[in-house]
């Protein structure tokens, strides 16, 4: 029941709204092609205005959650307009996703990744299409899935919940921090293959320390071995460039929030072929579940969910597909490089590769005495910069394409400050 205040209460919360919706309707020019190689600076200025995010706030905080931009939130925005109008052309025709291929989003995503798209499968996060993977692959109690010390809680969780149920066994091999080489990820996983590992889930690019590990060399070595391959890939879309049947990978999970800036609640699923999927049981199951001829459409059928999501996903590949991957991934080496470096000059320690081939977008460095959430809350509180890391004293710094140099340097001038603070 409604009473006054609570009523006022919803009036204000409508007409702020309404304000903000428009801010994030309007349309803010493109910079033009040819401005990068004119006026380099004025190039990323001009898209980092197409993001709704406060000039004064700072997210180094991507690996968590990316910001959608403008051209994102409006398809999101107009995808809601139309389909709630209930004016589909069909009798049996409804705003929902959950009961037909839609290969209109699943093949822009498919190209965009590097896959055919009868092996996609779009999802609602990076937690579903792991847990598909570990509830689903075929095993028996005693087997041996083999994952690194660095996994997410969405990827080694869903494998731990087979192990306690069904006496599947997880077993960890130690990442370097850092890593020198690829060899020196190789030889860690090769030691640690038994005559009982059937399956080999690591991160494509790990959540800890952000590097980016050897899959397509991980994928060989599994392969060479009779072991199926499978990538927890939460952080590589709009990171780096991904092709995944150039991996040679059997499967490959992730989320598009991130660095692609995509709707929240979008994830996938990669399956490699037929061979792969028939060892893989639907662990939701509606209508269509069972068909092979779907094939990775297949784990798809999930119910009713939310096609407004998916035409985001569309705008966010077009976005990104018109600045160009390759363009993309240079500049967030490029800034996570510079940030890293100016760290490790202010005496942290490096638990970044020095391996080019192993670093991306993210640079992480360990800062004793320095307290992480202690850092974290005070930069947020009082500088609207967003950090973080690990405890006791880890940070984790990531660099979409859209922060400037003054961003970071901004950053840096904090840190210091912090330290002297602290007496550190």
């Amino acid at each position: 029941m409604f009473d006054r205040r609570s009523f006022l209460g919803s009036a204000t919360a409508a007409s702020i709204a309404a304000p903000a919706a428009a801010q994030a309707l309007k349309a803010v020019p493109l910079p033009a092609a040819d401005l990068h190689g004119r006026d380099e600076d004025a190039y990323w200025k001009a898209l980092r205005a197409q993001f709704l995010i406060p000039a004064d706030v700072v997210n180094l905080n991507v690996g968590t959650v990316g910001s959608s931009p403008r051209p994102v939130l409006k398809a999101i925005f107009d995808g809601f307009e139309t389909t709630e109008q209930m004016t589909q052309a069909g009798s049996e025709d409804y705003p929902i996703w959950g009961y037909g291929s839609w290969q209109t989003y699943r093949k822009p995503f498919a190209d965009f990744m590097g896959a055919h798209v009868d092996q996609m499968s779009i999802l609602r996060n990076c937690t579903e299409a792991n847990s598909y993977v570990a509830n689903g692959f075929d095993m028996k109690a005693g087997d041996e899935v083999l994952m690194s010390d660095e996994e997410h809680g969405s990827g080694e969780m869903p494998w731990m919940l087979r192990h306690r149920r069904y006496g599947v066994v997880v077993k960890k091999f130690a990442m370097p921090k850092p890593p020198k080489d690829a060899a020196a990820i190789l030889n860690r996983i090769n030691d640690a293959i038994t005559p009982r590992t059937k399956i080999i889930f690591v991160s494509h690019i790990s959540t800890a320390t952000g590097v980016v590990l050897p899959a397509k060399e991980i994928a060989a070595l599994a392969r060479s071995k009779g072991i199926v391959s499978a990538f927890d890939g939460a952080h590589a879309p709009g990171m780096i460039k991904v092709d995944l049947n150039d991996i040679g990978c059997d499967l490959y999970t992730g989320s598009m929030h991130k660095w692609l800036f995509a709707t929240k609640g979008t994830g996938f699923l990669y399956l490699r072929d037929e061979s792969v999927m028939d060892r893989v049981w639907n662990t939701v199951a509606t209508g269509g579940y069972d068909d092979p001829t779907r094939k990775a459409d297949r784990y798809m059928q999930i119910g009713s969910s939310c096609i407004p999501t998916l035409m985001g996903l569309n705008a966010a590949i077009e976005l990104a597909t018109s600045i160009g991957m390759e363009r993309i991934e240079a500049r967030n080496r490029l800034l996570a490089d510079y940030i890293h470096g100016e760290m490790v000059k202010r005496g942290a320690e490096s638990w970044t590769s020095p391996d080019p081939a192993l670093r991306g977008a993210i640079a992480t460095v360990n800062t004793p005495p320095v307290q992480r959430m202690e850092l974290q809350e005070w930069l947020w509180t009082n500088h609207k910069i967003r950090v973080r890391g690990g405890n006791p004293s880890k940070l984790r710094l990531a660099t979409p394409y859209f922060l400037s140099k003054a961003d970071i340097d901004r950053f840096l001038g904090l840190f210091e400050e912090f330290r002297k603070m602290k007496g550190a």
